[in-house]
């Protein structure tokens, strides 16, 4: 290192990286603040009530924390953008000149796409811990002439405790790693350490800067996952010993019953319509004519992906970027398949390698997408002969990205079976070389199932890493949208659209299998 090196970082390079910092943990925790305000009273409506649709609504609610981070950019915009429905709407009814809504490019658009991602986790994690707690013992409490207000004080709070700080932990986890939140619906302006990261390496190449601030966000994130993984075996007890809906009830009073009906508009509204705006706007092509535009119904959005119009020699149609994805998504299925298995069966063997097994796992969720991405530029890029291998190392690091979740939906199923089978199996004459495949194999079906339709939407959709991995010839299928995106005209933003559109339909197609899945008794 140069002399002066050091003294020019901390000069020139050192307000810009605190900058990043400070608003890193600044709209990480209003966001987390913001989203607990309507994940709460969420999981409190699908914990405690009926009510018709229910079900539906849940799975809507849910839906969104699998989506990429390109189609809900793509879903608010729809909605919300310069040509999204709402000011489409407005500027025809008030003869306007411009939009009147300006969202995007604002700390609003930031806190509003990242409740719509994570307020799932306060209704899976909080409405499920709500819902299991025994409702018997609440009548006891209003038995003893204790008010609802005492008996959610003193007797239902303290209980739902652990999984509220468990759920605002990985909220701000989620929110303080956002990459494509930021950079899509905020703008480089709002540059938090991840974008600051992306911004450093691709356009200035200050790796040195890059490099400090992907030290100090994997540093924060590996301590707040830590923090999030003691609190992850916390007790929610009492709970009921199956996952009935006995403490599920109709709201009789009329206040409840408000709340039921201002609960349920409140998530159709933010949940529903950016989605459903998406998929319309998708379908719509824009004449222009007035100064709102006259749109009418027309699949050409969807045809021009497979074309290249110009034939320009560079062109990837987006087709190919689909195809590429789909394929990058099946090499990164299998990788965590086959490593999560190896995990789970190994870490049973002693508690020395448990621990170490469970450190590994972990250490993809707290780091960052970014952080990985920028792991691999800088390991692979020294050697001019390891550009050929940068595909091979997209499936490789969404595999890792996917790999807790694939350990964290097997380990339950293989932990369960009991030892007493392996032992009867072999009495019956099967050989133990042969018990995975014949005992444990069947078991975990359902879950090996889940475990890959997640690890394959989750490469399907990854933004943050595949934008340092990605060659311009080789896009994935997020960032052939986010390159959409960002060119000018109706038909570049057209193509955007449709491509949202088959990447929302394949996450929201594998989230429904999977749900159908647990719901399914027979593979269990």
């Amino acid at each position: 290192m140069q002399p002066g090196a050091w003294s020019e970082f901390t000069a020139s390079n050192l307000r810009v990286a605190w900058r990043s910092i400070y608003f890193s943990f600044w709209q990480a925790a209003l966001s987390t603040l913001v989203t607990a305000c309507l994940g709460i009273p969420a999981a409190y409506l699908f914990g405690r009530f009926k009510f018709p649709g229910r079900n539906v609504l849940r799975v809507a609610s849910t839906l969104p924390f699998i989506l990429p981070t390109v189609v809900v950019a793509a879903a608010f915009n729809a909605l919300l953008g310069n040509t999204g429905w709402i000011n489409l709407i407005l500027m025809r009814i008030f003869s306007l000149p411009q939009p009147p809504i300006q969202i995007f490019g604002t700390l609003s658009a930031i806190i509003l796409a990242h409740m719509f991602y994570n307020t799932s986790i306060f209704i899976r994690v909080v409405g499920t811990a709500w819902e299991r707690l025994d409702p018997n013992i609440e009548d006891a409490s209003r038995m003893l002439l204790s008010s609802p207000w005492q008996t959610f004080t003193r007797i239902t709070f303290p209980l739902l405790v652990p999984s509220i700080i468990s759920s605002m932990l990985l909220v701000f986890l989620f929110d303080f790693t956002s990459f494509g939140v930021i950079l899509l619906m905020g703008g480089v302006r709002f540059a938090t350490m991840e974008v600051e990261i992306y911004i450093q390496t691709t356009q200035f190449l200050n790796l040195k800067i890059a490099g400090f601030l992907a030290m100090i966000q994997l540093i924060f994130s590996i301590t707040i996952t830590y923090f999030g993984k003691r609190l992850d075996g916390a007790s929610f007890a009492p709970i009921m010993p199956v996952t009935s809906e006995k403490g599920l009830q109709d709201p009789q009073t009329p206040l409840k019953k408000v709340f039921v009906i201002i609960m349920v508009l409140l998530l159709v509204v933010l949940m529903i319509f950016p989605l459903a705006a998406l998929v319309f706007r998708s379908f719509m092509v824009q004449q222009t004519s007035g100064s709102a535009g006259t749109f009418y119904f027309s699949l050409a959005n969807f045809q021009r992906i497979f074309i290249n119009e110009r034939d320009a020699l560079f062109f990837v149609p987006p087709f190919i970027a689909l195809r590429n994805s789909a394929l990058y998504a099946f090499a990164a299925m299998l990788i965590a398949l086959v490593i999560g298995v190896f995990i789970v069966v190994g870490s049973g063997w002693s508690r020395s390698i448990r621990l170490v097994m469970d450190t590994m796992v972990m250490l993809p969720l707290g780091t960052s997408a970014v952080t990985l991405g920028l792991g691999y530029l800088l390991a692979f890029s020294a050697s001019r002969a390891m550009v050929v291998l940068y595909p091979f190392l997209i499936p490789i690091a969404h595999s890792l990205i996917a790999l807790p979740f694939v350990v964290r939906i097997i380990q339950p199923a293989i932990n369960a079976i009991p030892t007493n089978q392996h032992e009867a199996a072999v009495m019956l004459g099967i050989p133990p070389d042969k018990l995975w495949w014949k005992l444990d194999l069947p078991i975990i079906q359902k879950p090996l199932i889940t475990a890959a339709i997640y690890a394959f939407a989750i490469s399907l959709g990854e933004f943050g890493a595949t934008t340092f991995l990605a060659r311009p010839e080789i896009p994935t299928l997020p960032i052939a949208i986010f390159r959409y995106f960002g060119l000018p005209g109706q038909e570049n933003y057209g193509k955007a659209l449709a491509m949202s559109v088959i990447l929302m339909g394949a996450c929201a197609a594998g989230f429904i299998i999977i749900e159908n899945l647990q719901k399914k008794p027979g593979m269990d």
